[in-house]
């Protein structure tokens, strides 16, 4: 029998929680058949989110299938693939979501904000504008929406639940050394945390932007460090106004040295700034890739409610 895929889009998504069902409030969709993607290669799509306009972002790869690939494949594709995260997506089985799990090549990650963005783009380029339901291995469930400007595809996640705690003495002075930074370059109005929304990251905000350009640090001993706390990324970040921010996120518990576009990172971030009163009006601006030479943009919506889901947006663009 020829399995028929759940061409849907979800127009209305209502609250969710963590393993629930989506609820919906419009009847779903259904989408013209598949078509085939340009740019496939042994089944992986190459998109690059969070770009600033026809240049930068971060690439991802992503790959659609009825059913996903065993543990050992997605593994051995995404490191074949060697970008800091490839998705996998294939439709649930009497449900109108998609599955996904992420990969990096050294690693699978709980998740990925990036390649969720840039898996939405794929899926609105196959089956149209509208909001997508994922399930993330954990059972959680979120959403992607995807729409056209013009040429491109532009995509915004909602994230899985934040949460935010101070970091402890100890974890403050491994990351001080780590990177040979001095307390006095931390600026306290943003403490730092350990910020979660669906994976964990360190939060570290500078006062000058010259300390953020500057920074380096030991791969090895930033993976064990990274590795030790759960760590996904640690994410530097110095804020030029209350709502525009620089970011730079090192990811050596993936195997790569540096995130030109961190989504989970700026979910979390979003998230903490909620939580310690941080004036962003609802909306934060954030630059990220700078010094790699792949500029990136992102764009944080922040509600009121302390613990809810946040929206990180922008836009995409097929890597040739």
């Amino acid at each position: 029998m020829r399995f028929r895929r759940p061409m849907l889009v979800l127009h209305s998504l209502a609250a969710f929680s963590s393993r629930s069902r989506v609820r919906t409030e419009t009847a779903l969709v259904a989408r013209s058949p598949r078509p085939r993607v340009a740019n496939e290669t042994d089944g992986v799509q190459r998109i690059a989110a969070f770009a600033d306009g026809e240049s930068g972002g971060n690439p991802a790869g992503v790959m659609i299938r009825s059913v996903l690939p065993h543990v050992p494949e997605m593994k051995a594709t995404a490191a074949a693939v060697g970008y800091s995260e490839t998705v996998f997506a294939a439709p649930l089985p009497g449900e109108d979501a998609y599955g996904i799990r992420f990969f990096a090549p050294e690693s699978e990650v709980s998740f990925c904000g990036h390649a969720t963005i840039a898996l939405g783009a794929c899926l609105t380029l196959e089956h149209g504008e509208g909001v997508y339901a994922l399930r993330l291995h954990d059972g959680v469930y979120i959403s992607v929406e995807g729409r056209r400007e013009g040429n491109a595809v532009a995509a915004a996640l909602q994230s899985p639940p934040t949460s935010s705690v101070l970091a402890d003495d100890v974890l403050r002075a491994r990351i001080l050394a780590l990177f040979c930074l001095h307390a006095e370059d931390l600026d306290e109005r943003i403490p730092m945390s350990v910020a979660n929304a669906g994976s964990s990251h360190t939060v570290v905000a500078l006062k000058e932007r010259s300390v953020l350009a500057d920074m380096a640090y030991d791969l090895e001993e930033g993976r064990a460090l990274m590795n030790e706390y759960g760590l996904t990324t640690i994410c530097l970040l110095h804020a030029a106004t209350e709502t525009s921010m620089t970011a730079r996120c090192p990811f050596a518990s993936g195997g790569v040295y540096e995130d030109a576009a961190t989504g989970s990172a700026a979910a979390a971030l979003g998230g903490l700034l909620r939580d310690v009163g941080w004036p962003h009006g609802g909306r934060v601006e954030i630059r990220q890739g700078i010094e790699m030479g792949q500029p990136s943009r992102l764009v944080v919506e922040i509600g009121e409610a302390r613990g809810e889901s946040v929206r990180v947006s922008g836009t995409t663009r097929v890597i040739e």
